[in-house]
């Protein structure tokens, strides 16, 4: 029988020093000084990451909060507690208890729960995760010397899980600030935090990606991904450098179990800091805006627009939006952002939100099959984003199974459109390409291979022109938004 083990790096450097240290008898002078001089890299290396932790381990600290929550028809368990969101977000799934019967009464329970934070100035000023204090009653933070201090909220931004907390203190350790854009895929980077509340952990490993998005954790994401052990308890605590530098805050982990699984998350320094500094300053946090809606460019979108895979394309500009304001049109594809590549949707969305309102940029776009810079004023998000929150990522759509009509008056009214709009998608033939790729009844069509189209006659003369046979370019609309889509033709 076989027991499995997990070696983080420091288990390995030690099994390389037995290695070195069982196979020293009977081996020649030259490979007992090859062997010396290996030993001396290694206790240096050892010695590094031990000098890293107790200069930045003092300014790490511990963060207790307390929530009161006041349940109806609880009987003799408080099982809803176990079952509340926040409670199982900081201990996992596990801990979810069956609903019991109950008498209909209402009572006040008191849940508490842990994560860590470090300290950025000596009077007193922390980060921390927004998911970690959001909602408390009482916020305690204990430092690394055991002492204790009651916390305020200064300012929390859950759209990026940033939170900034206060203590009453002066003359406290800090831990320097570092530059995540610097920050390489293989370095190695030590997380410090109280993971199941076990306070100054210390864990080893190596930035395991960049730049990971779409997770759904946050409005704004650009994680850093890491292997060094994270649980939970260390949200809000320092992903540190070799230098002892902060490049993240860890915030999350992939986890099937509720425990460590070799893949954590943490937001990159420089977002943070970002975030902390408007919160410092205003309280809140204020974002660059274009109004546009926005979709991500597969092979065959590229290759529609006379480009390739990559970029952001512009499905829907905004009435009165700085993106009209500007210039920008439907149809274009940003692909730079003073002269730095946007890679998808979530790198030009992140850009444009992290850049204060009123900076002007230049956008580098394909439009027309030709690149063109233009220039433009970021606005400021506004507070009720409804017409523009969701960023169309779209699916590819068939018209093979699709019963189309005109747009009569009545039509147009029962689906909400103006006559002559477009061409309505009447029906979807089931287990039809269009099926497939989710294409649905009340759908509009209003562009074929960029020609705009208000009649079914509109839309036959339009495919009739096109020089490519085997795809056709749509622009098709449901409710206030739109989207491109290549249409594979079988």
């Amino acid at each position: 029988m076989y027991r499995h083990t997990t070696l983080n790096p420091m288990t390995l450097l030690t099994s390389c020093f037995l290695c070195l240290l069982l196979g020293l008898s009977g081996l020649p002078n030259t490979v007992f000084a090859q062997s010396d001089a290996d030993l001396m890299l290694l206790d240096r290396s050892a010695k590094a990451f031990s000098s890293v932790v107790k200069k930045a381990g003092p300014a790490v600290v511990h963060v207790s909060v307390e929530k009161e929550t006041t349940v109806k028809g609880l009987g003799q368990f408080p099982s809803d507690l176990f079952n509340d969101p926040f409670f199982e977000r900081f201990f996992g799934p596990q801990f979810r208890h069956p609903r019991t019967p109950s008498k209909p009464e209402k009572r006040t329970f008191k849940q508490q729960a842990a994560g860590s934070g470090f300290i950025i100035t000596s009077d007193g000023y922390i980060l921390t995760n927004n998911h970690v204090i959001e909602e408390t009653n009482k916020i305690t933070v204990r430092l690394a010397d055991k002492r204790e201090f009651a916390a305020k909220v200064i300012g929390a931004d859950p759209q990026s899980d940033v939170a900034v907390l206060k203590i009453d203190a002066a003359n406290l350790p800090v831990i320097p600030l570092g530059n995540s854009d610097n920050l390489e895929v293989g370095e190695w980077v030590i997380a410090i935090g109280s993971p199941f509340e076990l306070n100054q952990t210390v864990t080893v490993g190596v930035v395991s990606a960049k730049g990971r998005n779409r997770m759904g954790i946050t409005d704004y994401e650009n994680f850093i991904q890491t292997d060094a052990a994270i649980n939970p308890g260390n949200s809000g605590g320092p992903l540190l450098n070799i230098r002892g530098e902060v490049v993240g805050m860890n915030t999350a982990i992939f986890s099937r179990s509720g425990g460590y699984m070799g893949i954590g998350f943490a937001i990159p320094i420089n977002m943070a800091k970002s975030v902390e500094q408007q919160l410092r300053k205003s309280g809140k946090v204020t974002r660059g805006w274009l109004g546009i809606v926005i979709q991500d460019v597969t092979e065959e979108l590229g290759k529609s627009f006379g480009g390739k895979a990559g970029g952001a394309l512009i499905s829907e500009v905004g009435e009165g939006t700085p993106a009209q304001k500007n210039g920008l049109k439907q149809g274009d594809i940003v692909i730079a952002i003073n002269d730095e590549t946007v890679t998808d949707v979530p790198d030009l969305r992140n850009k444009i939100a992290m850049t204060p309102p009123n900076t002007k940029l230049k956008l580098r776009v394909l439009r027309d099959g030709q690149e063109q810079d233009i220039q433009v004023t970021v606005g400021e998000q506004p507070e009720d984003l409804a017409p523009f929150a969701k960023n169309v990522t779209g699916s590819p759509l068939n018209k093979l199974g699709l019963t189309l009509q005109d747009l009569t008056k009545d039509v147009a009214d029962q689906f909400g459109y103006s006559k002559d709009q477009g061409v309505l998608i009447a029906d979807v033939a089931t287990d039809s390409p269009a099926a497939e790729i989710g294409l649905q009844a009340g759908m509009l069509i209003e562009e074929v291979n960029r020609t705009r189209v208000r009649t079914l006659k509109d839309l036959q003369q339009a495919l009739k022109k096109s020089n490519n046979a085997k795809q056709v370019l749509l622009r098709v609309r449901s409710g206030e938004q739109s989207q491109y889509v290549v249409l594979p033709v079988k």
